[in-house]
């Protein structure tokens, strides 16, 4: 058994907020602050990139930038169009500087992979997306590459979010077998039915009495602007799928699909998650763009009802089969180092609190 530390795990909000008036972290909006992670804010200046790529240890951002990378420089504070299918990279607001003993870790946010837009934090002589080492002081980058829609930013803008970690965080299969006895992770289970093996097991639902179990992208669509919310007309930009009688759906290398998990999932509040993607040799596929999920996902008043993760695929080179019930991703539990003082959904303008099915913020109501 590992021994912890009191305050090991993920960072709460109010641990986050301290960080910020240290100086720990600069630029920051505390208006921003999650349950257990900061949304990051766009910064001024963008670039067009020739490709995605990563400093290395070797060097910065800004000499990849001027080693050729770079095709444009453009300013957002009037805002501008990222198109699809092109590489932009963004100083972020925030800068940090890191103590010895926290790390960092990015992902998009929910309503940034249900619209199919690819955001990675990129730091000063990074070896790997998303990851801020321990000690590391400088700027952040985001590098986006919106695969479908073409979108509209401005400085300020949100696409990206950090988690700040301590210590001993991720909870083994023995740890979360425990939790589960204790307060069911997945809404009706038992220990029994729940697939805990390297994390929680999801699997997909393609039947159903729903009217939609599922979107396939439109392509050729319009713009959207990913600071508004409930503008879009969801028939603009998504084909509805109806239940699957045959059991499985064929996934084009060439379209983004949005589909949702069987399981009602449940983040306790001393938790947190993060979706992963499964072992490649079991699909030709990725479920995985936004994968974080705060403290207090699918749990109410002490109760565990339970929310359905909503999945974002695209298949790789080939066309691939998806069969209901076939697992697609797992999500892996962490300890928080502190209870936040308010959960997902309690208290906080929560978009996807109890959802079932359920496109991005930026589309008006769609059925459940």
């Amino acid at each position: 058994m590992i021994k912890l530390n009191k305050d090991d795990g993920v960072l709460s909000a109010e641990m986050i907020a301290a960080l910020i008036n240290d100086g720990v972290i600069s630029g920051a909006a505390p208006s921003r602050l999650q349950p257990a992670s900061l949304d990051l804010g766009l910064g001024s200046r963008a670039w067009r990139v020739r490709a995605s790529f990563l400093p290395s240890k070797a060097r910065t951002v800004a000499a990849r930038l001027e080693g050729g990378l770079a095709m444009q420089a453009f300013n957002l504070d009037d805002g501008a169009v990222l198109e699809r299918g092109c590489v932009y990279l963004v100083e972020l607001n925030e800068r940090v500087a890191l103590p010895q003993d926290i790390i960092g870790a990015a992902n998009p946010k929910s309503s940034t992979g249900r619209i199919d837009v690819f955001v990675r934090l990129v730091t000063d002589y990074g070896a790997a997306f998303d990851e801020i080492p321990a000690g590391y002081e400088g700027p952040l980058y985001a590098e986006i590459s919106p695969r479908t829609f073409s979108i509209f930013v401005r400085t300020g803008s949100s696409l990206n979010q950090l988690r700040l970690k301590r210590g001993e965080y991720r909870l083994d299969d023995a740890a979360l077998k425990a939790v589960h006895v204790e307060t069911p992770l997945v809404a009706g289970a038992t220990d029994i039915a729940a697939d805990i093996e390297g994390g929680l097991g999801l699997s997909v639902c393609l039947k159903g009495v729903d009217e939609v179990i599922g979107w396939r992208a439109r392509r050729h669509s319009g713009l959207i602007d990913v600071d508004k919310i409930g503008t879009l007309d969801a028939n603009d930009f998504f084909e509805p799928l109806g239940p699957q009688k045959s059991g499985f759906i064929i996934l084009d290398p060439d379209e983004f699909y949005i589909l949702a998990s069987k399981e009602a999932l449940v983040i306790p509040p001393d938790y947190a998650a993060e979706m992963t993607p499964i072992n490649p040799g079991l699909g030709e596929f990725r479920v995985h763009y936004a994968g974080f999920f705060d403290p207090g996902f699918g749990w109410s008043g002490g109760g565990s009802n339970g929310s359905r993760a909503v999945l974002e695929v695209r298949s790789h080179d080939a066309p691939f089969v998806l069969e209901d019930g076939q697992l697609v991703a797992r999500l892996v539990y962490e300890r928080m180092a502190a209870r936040p003082d308010r959960l997902y959904g309690a208290g906080l303008k929560s978009n996807y609190q109890g959802q079932g099915l359920k496109l991005s913020k930026h589309f008006q109501s769609t059925p459940q």
